[in-house]
């Protein structure tokens, strides 16, 4: 019989080698994700020059994207635990890549915007299966800790984005192709061979994993079904969830405001940035590709510190306004400052807004009851991603009619303001660490139960 201290080590063991192996393939899939959201931020110009595909269109275009998301996210859902998170997560790649290589053929603003919709389509469920991915797996007192590390991977993903982008700009007329060309080929190529991959890399489940010891394998199953258990008593279990009445909840309404805020910086400037840092007189494609990984730099420093005051922190409210404030002060300077100093205060701005993301997730898992959490995050993540529809399609307007990207600078900083403002008002029902302690008092119980069936 194998003892309960035995059991938990062997959880502890299990989880660590999931961080080792397993959370490395998934920051690949996410580097891949953010190449083939992101490449039309790069592309723009030369889509305008080639294409015929203005600033409105375009901004409309890469908005649609996130149309598609909304609209496809719950089903994709629904047929990811159908098929399994492993199948679903080599699906969404492979057909994202597809989609992002048949980018390289458009021709006309019709065409721009289908294919738009078809990735976002593609792509929908891909961070919810992560997600569900990382539950089926990792315990509950290391969940947060991987989701972290996976958000703040999108930083570093948007880091690399600039500078491949660039490289491939550079190839203009290799082969008879555009640099554009290039850009959206190899990137959805890239994507499905990364897909393929996955396919056989991951694991459907933790008995299947051979590079788990039986113990090992036998402990984690029994920590992962202890934790549901305890879920599932937490919850009446009578009738089902209305999704229509739980977006008459304030603090869901609250949630999902504030993480539109969000998702307005960071879509802006994933699509707009390399236009605003084009404004530095004597760049180049290849200059505008390294220039523009800058602020995304800084917020993976900004993000590890932000994780590190979040585990002392016993409320995350304060941090999260400070994260948003800062936003607000960054893109309201860039907006008034020289094309170089813009660059500077967005890079404060990205900061702000990105270390913004992981502390607004860490308030819905403390605040909202279990029994709704799972639905109520779907939700929060499908009408919060509509502001990735709002801020290219905007950006883009406001710049074909003014000339200018300076007056949704402005307007971006007012929404992270009121976002700061409506925090106040959302409900943290226990702190993270009382949280922890739970985790691991119910990882100690799970390996008793697991000891004493031995």
């Amino acid at each position: 019989m194998q003892s309960v201290d035995d059991a938990v080590t062997d959880v502890a063991l299990a989880t660590k080698k999931f961080f080792k192996r397993v959370l490395p393939i998934m920051l690949v899939m996410l580097v891949c994700n953010q190449l083939n959201r992101s490449n039309i931020g790069y592309a723009q110009e030369h889509l305008q020059a080639d294409v015929g595909i203005g600033a409105a269109a375009y901004g409309f275009g890469a908005g649609l994207f996130f149309i598609a998301y909304a609209i496809f996210e719950l089903p994709s859902n629904v047929m990811m635990e159908k098929f399994g998170a492993k199948v679903w997560l080599a699906r969404i790649m492979i057909s994202w890549g597809i989609v992002s290589f048949l980018m390289a053929f458009v021709q006309n603003e019709t065409m721009f915007y289908v294919l738009r919709f078809l990735l976002g389509a593609a792509e929908a469920g891909f961070f919810p299966a992560v997600i569900f991915y990382f539950a089926r797996w990792v315990p509950a007192g290391q969940r947060g800790k991987a989701t972290a590390i996976f958000i703040a991977g999108s930083s570093i993903a948007a880091a690399l984005s600039g500078p491949i982008a660039g490289l491939l700009l550079s190839l203009h007329d290799v082969l008879g192709l555009r640099g554009w060309q290039w850009l959206f080929g190899f990137e959805g190529l890239l994507s499905v061979a990364v897909g393929v991959v996955v396919f056989f890399l991951l694991d459907a489940k933790i008995q299947d994993a051979t590079w788990l010891s039986a113990g090992e394998k036998a402990a984690l199953s029994a920590a992962i079904a202890h934790e549901d258990a305890q879920h599932a008593a937490s919850s009446p279990g009578k009738g089902t969830l209305n999704r229509w009445k739980m977006l008459l909840n304030p603090q869901i309404l609250l949630l999902c405001g504030i993480y539109f805020a969000v998702q307005l910086s960071i879509y802006a400037n994933t699509f707009w940035l390399p236009t605003i840092v084009k404004r530095i007189p004597g760049t180049t494609d290849l200059s505008v590709g390294f220039l523009s990984a800058i602020p995304w730099v800084c917020a993976v420093i900004a993000m590890y510190f932000a994780a590190r005051w979040q585990d002392k922190a016993k409320s995350k409210r304060p941090l999260l306004v400070a994260a948003l404030l800062v936003a607000a002060v960054g893109t309201l300077a860039a907006a008034v400052a020289s094309p170089v100093l813009a660059l500077v205060f967005l890079a404060v701005a990205a900061m702000g807004f990105k270390s913004a993301s992981p502390l607004f997730w860490t308030i819905p898992q403390s605040g909202l009851h279990p029994m709704i959490l799972a639905p109520a995050i779907a939700i929060i993540n499908s009408l919060g991603n509509l502001g990735g529809f709002v801020a290219p399609f905007g950006f883009g307007l406001i710049k074909e009619q003014t000339g200018s990207v300076v007056p949704g600078l402005f307007a971006l900083a007012a929404a992270s303001t009121i976002a700061a403002g409506l925090v106040y008002f959302l409900k943290e029902r226990r702190t993270e660490a009382a949280a922890d302690r739970t985790a691991g008092e119910s990882a100690e119980e799970a390996a008793a139960e697991l000891a004493t069936s031995r």
